[in-house]
């Protein structure tokens, strides 16, 4: 399942998920240059986050087939954080993973879980043979778990020592959600 470069606008209550634009670059640089947000991304989510490298991210760089599909979580217009949905291929063409970051300023008001029900939707609809989405989160990330946990994620897995991030070894709680089963379809 190669990844588009196109991504559909997806309108929620909370926030708009969309294509990523060039000029989000400032925002999205001025909500990645915390620490904070950073200590529980992986490795591959620099700091610090510089307005170069936004500008990269947002101009062409999201668009490589490892990002899978990648939105922009819009508040009110403007970019504060990204989401992405990495469906797999070969055999594994039956899952997807999920990733999700937001600025520090938009923490606790929903919004993620909001945009985790859109993305969540969204590959429902979109890839039919889709059965199973996980997210994997650093154990020691209450946050994202509960954020998870409210857009209908639940806990498939306690993965003990399974990562390394700033050279102290991790646990990753491997929360997942299934493809619901239509029992009613004629």
């Amino acid at each position: 399942m190669s990844a588009a470069p196109w991504v559909p606008t997806l309108a929620g209550a909370r926030c708009t998920l969309r294509a990523l634009r060039p000029d989000d670059a400032p925002a999205i640089a001025r909500h990645a240059d915390d620490a904070g947000v950073a200590h529980n991304l992986y490795d591959g989510f620099p700091q610090p986050y510089t307005l170069a490298l936004a500008q990269a991210w947002c101009s062409t760089e999201h668009r490589q087939p490892q990002y899978g599909q990648v939105w922009a979580i819009a508040v009110q217009g403007q970019a504060v954080g990204c989401i992405g949905l990495m469906p797999k291929e070969g055999m594994w063409a039956c899952n997807a993973e999920v990733g999700y970051w937001i600025g520090r300023a938009h923490w606790g008001q929903g919004i993620v879980a909001c945009a985790l029900h859109l993305v969540t939707a969204h590959a429902w609809a979109t890839w039919p043979q889709l059965q199973r989405i996980t997210a994997p989160i650093f154990a020691r990330n209450a946050a994202s778990q509960a954020v998870a946990r409210k857009a209908g994620y639940a806990l498939e897995a306690l993965q003990p020592r399974s990562l390394l991030k700033g050279g102290e070894v991790i646990d990753v709680a491997l929360h997942a959600i299934y493809r619901p089963v239509n029992c009613g379809a004629a």
